[in-house]
Formats: C-alpha cells, structure tokens, sequence
C-alpha cells in the first residue's frame, strides 16, 4: 500500500509539473529562447575543442542526475514567491542580452545558468531545490571557465609541472633542461601549453571525479568531502604523467610521434591515471577510516 500510495503521488507531481508547463507557454518559449542558442554557442566554441570536450559528457550525465534526484526533491515541490524572481529577472536577463550582442560566451553562458535556476526555483521553491543542489552544481561544468581565471591559474600550474617533470627526468639521466614553460630534450623543444597542464584538464577531471563520488558516496557527507579535497591533487598528479609521457615519446621516437595518435593517447593515459588514483585513494581512505566511510544508516544498523 505504501509503495502504491509513492508511486501515485509521484505520478501527480509529475502530472502537475506538466500541467504548470501547458500553463506557462510564455515562459516556457522564453526558457526555449535562452537555452537553445546559448548552449549551440557554448558547444561551437568550447566544446568543439580539447579543452571543452567533456561538456557534451557533463551535459548528459547531469540531465540523469536531475532526473535520478527529482524523485527526492518532488514531494517538497512547492512554487516559490513570485517577487524574488523577478528581482533576479530584472537583473540577469539586461545582462544577458548585453553578453549575447557583445558574444563573450562565458558570460553569457553563466548569465543563461542563473535565469534557468531563477525559472526552476519559482516553479519548485527553495526546499525541492535544495535537493537538486548536487546535479545543478556539477552541470556548471558544461560551460567555459573566464579566461581570465584560466590564465590566473594555467601560468603558474605550467611552470610548476615542467619544472617537476625536467627534475624527475634528470634523475634517470636524461639530457633534459627547462626555462619556464619550455622543454629542451635531446635535440627536441616542447612547449607546455594549456592543453596539457592547464585549469582545463583540471575542469574535465574533476567534473568527472565529482560524478564518482557524488554516485558513490552521497549518502556520506563527511566521507564525499574528503574524497572532494582529493581530486585537484589527483588531476594534478595526472597532468604530470601526461606532461612526462609526451617528454619520453619526443625523446624516443620525434616529435611526429608525439604530435599525432601518440598525444592523444598521453591525454587518455592521463585520464585514466587520474581514474585510477581516485579509485586508490577511495581504497585507501576505506582502510584508513572506516567508520568515517560507513553512511549515518550503516552505522546504526551495526551499533549493538
């Protein structure tokens, strides 16, 4: 009977969210009106390039997340007072149309980000959003990063890895030097671009890290922010062995081999180091603090 009783009531909200749609096909148009060219201008200028290329990836596994969740947030699902949306309306949306006649993608991408929360908020309220809270921040990471903010961070993060990879080559014997971002290795320069050791593989790691522990062990607040704390040291460590791996393969085999299928097997190497450093890191943690890894739930069914 109680399942039958959840089952009905999650038929009604849904019923009813459907109903607010047909209602509102204003609103809905203008929601239409927002997303659509906003996100074919985030998906022709980011996503079509190395560093954008996990936001079709986070564009899809987030929709599964809201979906997954809603159940949860449903039956909080009340609509919320209609003068804070408007405030936030009056504000967002001038400077929306200015991002989108000026065409600065980033902000007009996170400008489009607040006004479909803003939307959604007045439809289910504070509280049902509140259980949304996981899937709405990760899908953050669709957009692109300020550049200002990837130059702040790329600059000194490129300096400190090529410096640690040449250390780490020398003490194998390798004739290897650097001076700022560049390599001299043998006979060969490289040069350490943002692709390879920038605030953008740390965006697509970390979304996709974030996606494993929220999956994992959201049940476990304590427990999922050490595992948080974890991942901006994992991509690092990742972008490392994929900056060492393009050293080897130019040292070895030229610079054609390391510019072609070759570079691009050093990226998926770096995710899958990445990967698997997560996964380790998770073992170890469960072996090191194991009460902290159980869930409040668990806990109390094993309490005598």
């Amino acid at each position: 009977m109680a399942t039958d009783a959840s089952v009905m009531t999650e038929k009604k909200t849904r019923f009813d969210l459907v109903n607010w749609m047909i209602a509102n096909p204003v609103l809905g148009a203008g929601i239409l009106a927002i997303l659509i060219p906003t996100l074919l201008l985030v998906a022709r200028e980011s996503w079509s390039t190395e560093q954008g290329a996990h936001g079709p990836i986070v564009l899809a596994t987030g929709l599964w997340l809201l979906w997954r969740e809603w159940k949860n947030a449903a039956p909080l699902a009340r609509p919320a007072p209609g003068l804070p949306v408007a405030l936030l309306f009056a504000v967002m949306l001038p400077l929306y149309f200015i991002s989108r006649v000026s065409n600065i993608v980033e902000t007009e991408g996170y400008l489009m980000y607040g006004l479909i929360v803003a939307v959604l908020f007045s439809v289910i309220g504070w509280d049902a959003l509140k259980k949304l809270w996981f899937p709405l921040l990760y899908l953050l990471f669709v957009l692109p990063p300020p550049e200002t903010v990837v130059a702040m961070v790329t600059n000194p993060l490129k300096i400190i890895l090529s410096e640690s990879a040449v250390g780490f080559l020398y003490l194998f014997g390798y004739p290897i030097a650097s001076s700022g971002v560049t390599i001299q290795v043998g006979q060969y320069q490289l040069l350490v671009a943002e692709a390879c050791a920038g605030l953008n593989s740390l965006i697509s790691l970390s979304a996709i890290s974030l996606f494993y522990v929220y999956l994992r062990h959201h049940a476990n607040l304590r427990y999922s922010l050490l595992m948080i704390l974890a991942i901006v040291p994992v991509a690092v460590f990742a972008n490392f062995v994929r900056i060492i791996l393009l050293v080897l393969l130019t040292y070895h085999g030229g610079e054609a081999a390391a510019q072609g299928f070759l570079h691009d097997f050093a990226g998926l190497t770096m995710f899958m180091t990445a990967l698997i450093t997560i996964f380790a890191i998770d073992h170890l943690f469960g072996l090191l603090f194991p009460g902290l890894k159980r869930s409040k739930d668990q806990a109390e069914r094993a309490a005598p």
